[in-house]
């Protein structure tokens, strides 16, 4: 850049990478979602998810190469962690997959592998370029945050009051099914959580997403579902239901599809609002709980 002074161009060579990803690897589902694994050029990889909605295509990004959280059924467990992502790196997964497929996408999950709060400055500083006008310019509307409940993280991003949506990883309402599943609800419990959620809903006015992963004679029964009711009776929420992803050397089995759906009626006939979550992208484990930054054999 010849127009820039040579002290300058110095200077940024010396503080900052200009780089693109390059595609390591993409597989493409028979429902047409299409994954991604990434060179992010210090000998590391991560995957993204591209799925598409009616609503428009929707982009999984990863915020971390590997995870500390060690939930009992998600694949990214397996991977050791290296580092966070710094904000550049996590934009650039959308940009890449914008350059590959020569489209707009137009919504944005933190449900990549990683931990968004756990590299909580660049999450943040990734949503205000994806929101900034002079950036993406994506609504913050269309950006939803996935959390397994780090609640300390969880006040500081009421404390910001963007309007993206926050989904909390819950998977049951009892601590001991909840710590064996998560061990991070052994630091924050339950009840800490749901008074964190509580503060994000008066501070925000905006409604909570929880997660729910159903798993074969363990979370699944009408019990459950009653005990789950009861905790989020009069909160501004709505329940995802995932019938759980089976993984390589995971524990929990996935559940009948008849008792996922005597969970959700159960769930909607008691005041709270329940929907099973489409699965995208299992053939090829870009489904939830699935992304392991792996390469398949050639």
């Amino acid at each position: 850049m010849t127009n820039l002074s040579e002290s300058l161009r110095k200077k940024l060579k010396e503080n900052f990478d200009l780089h693109v990803f390059k595609i390591i690897q993409k597989q493409v589902s028979k429902d047409g979602t299409k994954k991604y694994l990434f060179d992010v050029l210090d000998n590391n990889a991560i995957e993204s998810v591209l799925m598409e909605y009616k609503y428009g295509k929707t982009i999984c990004v990863s915020t971390q190469i590997g995870c500390k959280m060690g939930c009992k059924f998600c694949a990214s467990t397996g991977v050791k962690f290296a580092r966070s992502l710094e904000a550049g790196e996590i934009v650039e997964q959308l940009l890449a997959v914008e350059r590959d497929e020569n489209i707009k996408i137009s919504n944005l999950v933190f449900m990549g592998i990683g931990e968004p709060l756990d590299n909580y400055e660049n999450v943040m500083k990734a949503i205000k370029l994806l929101n900034h006008p002079k950036g993406i310019n994506m609504g913050a509307r269309h950006i939803s945050i996935s959390t397994s409940g780090i609640v300390p993280n969880i006040y500081k991003l009421a404390d910001e009051n963007i309007q993206c949506t926050l989904s909390i990883s819950l998977h049951s309402s009892s601590n001991e099914k909840r710590s064996e599943m998560m061990p991070i609800n052994n630091l924050y419990n339950i009840q800490e959580l749901m008074e964190a959620c509580k503060y994000y809903i008066e501070k925000t006015h905006r409604r909570i997403s929880f997660e729910y992963a159903l798993a074969k004679d363990n979370n699944d029964n009408l019990q459950d579902a009653k005990s789950l009711a009861e905790l989020l009776k009069g909160m501004l929420c709505h329940v995802n239901l995932i019938p759980i992803n089976e993984i390589k050397d995971g524990k929990f089995n996935k559940s009948t599809n008849e008792n996922i759906m005597k969970f959700r009626d159960y769930l909607n006939a008691h005041g709270i609002v329940a929907t099973i979550r489409r699965e995208l992208g299992s053939d090829i484990d870009a489904a939830c709980g699935q992304l392991r930054k792996k390469e398949v054999s050639k």
